[in-house]
């Protein structure tokens, strides 16, 4: 099977133009042979990367009250149709998506979830998984999430599942995807090569299953003029906050596709079930090497609320 990644930078804070240079990346993969494509951690509207630059941390600023409402009035809403264009994309390719966004639940008022979009081939919107814990600053920006989403799809030859940036390191989340049968592990990174280097092969190699990690890439450009409190956030016109990292790894835990670094960049690899196969004569992590009458994993997929009726 076919995939790409679009290692593509946002128009930070504009969720139109960020999602019509998806559209353009989804196009292109379709058009070259691609059965998946994969994008960035919340690439739409853009990862909140200004928190660590701008102080974030100080409690009842201004400044930074001014770019969370900006930030949850430009993030997701799927019942409002802002993904529409993604999904005419994916059925008129063919072509699943797996999409990181930031997203709006008026459900859950205004608070924003990193979450894991995943588009079928058909154009539906087959689950959407929200991040269980934001890390580190990101908790200034992002909810956490649940397992609602926490679950596998069959595309093509291949079962595949997709986790957020530092929910690859927790166990029990991978874990919860092997069992389900997955075998090709999609990561979504903000965009950063010491995030990707050394995790996309040790997961490839735990899972003797394909790790497909897709990043994104922002640098001063991609913050545009108008964005309030810009002048705080770049400091350099030429640099780069996130500098991409996409790559590829076989379930032997060599590399399909090393990292690619520095620029935007379609990448294309083919995967080989067979290859899954052949991993597995020795080790698979729920068949033959599972002890489930000794180790199980429990997982709620109940998407919780604060209210209940009766």
């Amino acid at each position: 099977m076919r995939v790409g990644i679009a290692q593509i930078a946002p128009v930070v804070f504009d969720r139109e133009a960020t999602t019509a240079k998806a559209v353009v990346s989804v196009r292109a993969a379709a058009g070259r042979g691609a059965s998946l494509i994969a994008f960035g951690e919340a690439l739409i509207p853009a990862y909140p990367f200004w928190i660590s630059r701008t102080d974030g941390a100080r409690f009842e600023a201004e400044d930074q009250k001014e770019l969370y409402a900006l930030y949850a009035d430009r993030a997701i809403v799927i019942d409002a149709g802002h993904l529409d264009q993604l999904r005419d994309a994916a059925r008129e390719g063919g072509i699943a998506v797996v999409v990181g966004v930031a997203e709006r639940d008026p459900r859950r008022g205004h608070s924003v979830f990193c979450s894991r979009v995943f588009i079928g081939a058909d154009g539906e919107i087959l689950s959407v998984h929200r991040k269980l814990m934001p890390t580190h600053e990101e908790r200034l920006a992002w909810a956490s999430g649940d397992a609602h989403g926490l679950v596998t799809h069959r595309v093509g030859a291949f079962t595949v599942g997709a986790l957020n940036c530092w929910e690859n390191w927790m166990p029990l989340a991978r874990a919860a995807l092997y069992g389900q049968g997955e075998d090709l592990h999609v990561m979504l990174w903000p965009g950063c090569l010491r995030l990707t280097r050394d995790i996309t092969r040790f997961v490839a190699r735990e899972l003797r299953g394909y790790v497909v990690s897709a990043s994104a890439i922002i640098r001063a450009g991609d913050v545009p003029a108008d964005v309030p409190h810009r002048d705080r956030m770049v400091s350099d016109p030429s640099e780069v906050f996130y500098d991409g990292g996409s790559c590829i790894a076989g379930p032997d835990g060599e590399w399909i596709v090393e990292p690619v670094v520095g620029r935007e960049e379609l990448i294309i690899a083919d995967l080989d079930p067979e290859c899954v196969r052949r991993e597995r004569q020795s080790f698979d992590p729920a068949g033959h090497y599972a002890r489930p009458e000794i180790l199980r994993l429990v997982v709620d997929r109940s998407r919780r609320s604060p209210t209940e009726f009766g």
